[in-house]
């Protein structure tokens, strides 16, 4: 009866952060990898095949059901493994042992793609063959501090932040829906050089149609691609004219405007506890991150795609101009 009350209650959006039918179809995409996962870890603990006919032995004490929506309730609030434990009736290792199981498989998911149901996207090409305008910025989240004396701790000291920290990085559409998010580095790298070690600035020059706006963060990106990387323009000298100045607020104001939607698809993956103090592990931040943006990818690229008003549209003109 308690395993019961557990599912029942873990299964509400409020607590799994995903909604019943979609809980259904992400059941329903991972139960052959889990399988196929599952049937390779055995595989290696006994030497070679099974021996014994398929059902014989000690029945696992959750099912893929239950192991995928008590790492969903991990992932969106953060939970002690102690406290699941007790939810499911089962000890701690069981736990621990399921989220090590069906993270990777969420992490492994890829990203959704507006309008393209079933599609996965894990690289910039459906940007090229939409002819998608990119949004571009990263974000910074406090990861515990690594032990004294261990090699490379100040990697983690954020300049900004002043905390220790781990960069990712997003991009989104125009309408704020999340088309990739990861590029993880330690937060003491500028948001430039994690685009750059990434490889991603390779791709402007690979894929000379790809347009981005971003922040001044990446002022160096937007001067080696002008024609493809948008930045707020350079704030005028104290001594320009009232007119020069007045240029430059309007021209910065519609870029922070054009731009603003990524900053909004940042603020959904900061809905997920992890991704807004992350006290697990570091080594395993990577692909909680992963786990949660394909999550939040899935819900963005369900949102129709809006059409551009008249006035979008003279935005867009005076910006090409």
């Amino acid at each position: 009866m308690k395993l019961t009350w557990a599912r029942t209650a873990c299964s509400h959006p409020a607590l799994s952060g995903v909604s019943r039918a979609h809980f259904g179809e992400l059941f329903a995409e991972l139960a052959d990898p889990w399988e196929a996962a599952r049937q390779s870890t055995l595989r290696v603990v006994r030497g070679g095949e099974r021996k014994r006919a398929a059902g014989a032995g000690r029945k696992p004490k959750l099912v893929l059901y239950d192991r995928l929506l008590l790492t969903l309730v991990h992932l969106r609030h953060q939970l002690p493994h102690e406290v699941l434990a007790e939810l499911f009736d089962v000890d701690r290792s069981t736990v621990s042992a399921a989220i090590r199981q069906v993270r990777p498989l969420l992490a492994a998911r890829g990203f959704a793609v507006p309008d393209r149901p079933g599609v996965r996207l894990r690289t910039l090409a459906y940007a090229e063959a939409e002819a998608v305008e990119l949004r571009l910025d990263g974000a910074e989240t406090q990861v515990r501090r690594p032990q004294t004396g261990r090699p490379g701790r100040r990697a983690f000291v954020s300049g900004k932040r002043k905390q220790n920290t781990i960069k990712t990085t997003t991009f989104s559409d125009g309408q704020g829906r999340m088309l990739l998010s990861g590029v993880v580095r330690p937060g003491r790298m500028h948001d430039q050089t994690a685009v750059r070690t990434e490889g991603i600035a390779e791709q402007f020059r690979l894929h000379p149609s790809v347009k981005s706006q971003a922040d001044a963060g990446y002022a160096g990106l937007a001067k080696e691609f002008p024609e493809q990387v948008t930045v707020p323009p350079k704030k005028p000298k104290d001594d320009a004219c009232d007119g020069e100045k007045r240029a430059w607020h309007e021209a910065r104001r519609r870029q922070s405007s054009g731009r603003i939607c990524i900053e909004h698809t940042n603020a959904e993956l900061r809905q997920w506890a992890p991704l807004r103090r992350f006290t697990g592990c570091r080594d395993t931040y990577a692909e909680t991150h992963l786990a949660i943006a394909s999550l939040v990818s899935d819900r963005s690229a369900r949102r129709p795609t809006r059409r551009r008003t008249s006035t979008e549209l003279v935005l867009v003109r005076d910006r090409a101009s």
